[in-house]
């Protein structure tokens, strides 16, 4: 299958991940095409199954020690089509570009490693060159912990291929993702002694986070643009009327903590100050998580070296979250690099640039040399 057929149909497949049942969808059919494609170019396929219609795909071609992971989700968020200036599960060509629902993150890069692959067609490898494809990286991770707590696969050296601009990246921060639910007791407004108003707690829970956010600005990182970790209010919602007192409120809110940071030691902090309000209010509250560890590149890294040297630029660092931590705990040699541009990605009209196709198949092609030869 040439590129830009596979590429066509790594877009039409429709593997938007999300928290929302109603939106979510599974990866198969992705990982299936992939699998059939790689089979034919003489890997070895396994299929790790997730759930029904979730899973990840190991495809190793070759036998040794050391070798090269080339790491991507197939998953995307979800878009809403009539922002779209065309169909975003068609690949369509305009303005010197490629659009489509995961051209820039990041379901371009299994059709930019499978071509830079050709040159390799007959030749043995000596190291074993692993294609792995993850699910649910933009919802819950859940693809990348099912392979560390499997302990595989193993290599030396990995490649994730986010959106960084061909820009090798040694550095990102984490992401907690807290969803905060307070139940108090409803009743008539007339009397507040006949409930007890969640939205109430829910405020000075607010004025807690904000007072937390000016205090972890103390923290910083020269590595970083934005040199210390971030807490974003994302998502309110309770009550239902205003005769009625509150009694429910719902809080969706984010911290990026930066390497090095005690991220457990943050979690504990945060939940002990909740539960103190929660308890002075008579009122219950319950956490639901998501924590992604920032990522540091090994002191020293030989990944990150070849790569500078390959692309001809520095390392940098980056905001958003990878699956590179979790890669990392498999004993890898991990660097973030990748040919989109993260500004357009979670975007409507999400594309990569054509120019950027030629470059990163070479990048991909010398990298599988110097790794596997």
């Amino acid at each position: 299958m040439q590129f830009n057929e596979l590429f066509s149909r790594i877009i039409a497949c429709n593997s938007i991940s999300s928290v929302d049942p109603a939106i979510d969808q599974g990866n198969r059919p992705l990982v299936d095409l992939l699998a059939n494609q790689l089979q034919d170019m003489g890997f070895e396929c396994e299929v790790m199954a997730l759930s029904a219609n979730k899973a990840n795909l190991i495809a190793t071609r070759g036998r040794g020690p050391g070798g090269l992971v080339l790491a991507g989700h197939t998953d995307t968020v979800p878009c809403d089509e009539s922002l779209w200036n065309s169909d975003p599960f068609v690949l369509t060509e305009r303005n010197n570009a490629w659009y489509g629902l995961g051209c820039c993150d990041m379901k371009s890069f299994f059709a930019l490693a499978i071509e830079a692959l050709r040159g390799y067609s007959e030749d043995t490898f000596k190291q074993p060159l692993i294609i792995l494809a993850t699910a649910d990286e933009e919802s819950s991770m859940s693809g990348a912990k099912a392979l560390v707590d499997a302990g595989r696969p193993l290599a030396r050296r990995a490649l994730i291929g986010e959106p960084t601009g061909m820009q090798p990246v040694s550095m990102h921060k984490g992401i907690m993702i807290e969803k905060l639910t307070i139940t108090g007791a409803s009743g008539h407004s007339s009397n507040p002694q006949l409930g007890r108003n969640a939205m109430e707690t829910m405020q000075r829970i607010l004025a807690h986070l904000l007072a937390l956010r000016e205090r972890m600005r103390e923290h910083k990182h020269p590595g970083f643009s934005i040199d210390y970790p971030t807490l974003n209010l994302g998502c309110i919602r309770g009550g239902d009327n205003t005769n009625r007192i509150c009694g429910h409120c719902f809080l969706a809110f984010e911290i990026r903590p930066l390497p090095g940071m005690d991220i457990d030691q943050l979690q504990r902090d945060l939940e002990r100050g909740i539960a103190s309000l929660a308890e002075a209010d008579r009122v219950d509250w319950q956490l639901e998580r998501l924590i992604v560890p920032p990522f540091c590149a090994q002191p020293d890294s030989q990944m990150l070296a070849l790569c500078e040297k390959l692309t001809g630029h520095s390392a940098g660092s980056v905001a958003f979250a990878t699956e590179a931590p979790y890669l990392q705990q498999l004993g890898m040699d991990v660097v973030v690099l990748g040919p989109g541009d993260i500004d357009v990605a979670h975007q409507p009209n999400e594309y990569l640039d054509l120019e950027r196709i030629d470059p990163s198949v070479d990048f991909l092609s010398q990298l599988i040399g110097h790794c596997c030869l």
